[in-house]
């Protein structure tokens, strides 16, 4: 099992999981990332509500990566998610 999604201060990132299977895959998304994707005129936004609004798209992402032969940790980048 998983654990809930963070936001972790030192890497400016949201830590999150997705379930492959049975598996639970570790990924991450930098606050800049979801701010230029999908809050370019957000100003001081909480990169958890951004990222929970569109988890069902990062989640894809994830995905997506992981079909293409990313491995765990995934790291998603601009380019990886569709646009807004």
């Amino acid at each position: 099992m998983s654990q809930p999604p963070f936001f972790h201060e030192a890497s400016r990132t949201v830590r999150f999981w997705v379930q492959v299977d049975t598996q639970w895959i570790g990924a991450s998304i930098g606050k800049e990332t979801l701010h230029y994707r999908y809050r370019p005129d957000g100003r001081d936004e909480d990169p958890m509500e951004t990222y929970q609004s569109h988890a069902e798209d990062i989640e894809a992402a994830v995905r997506r990566r992981l079909a293409q032969g990313a491995k765990e940790p995934v790291m998603l980048r601009e380019f990886d998610l569709p646009a807004a």
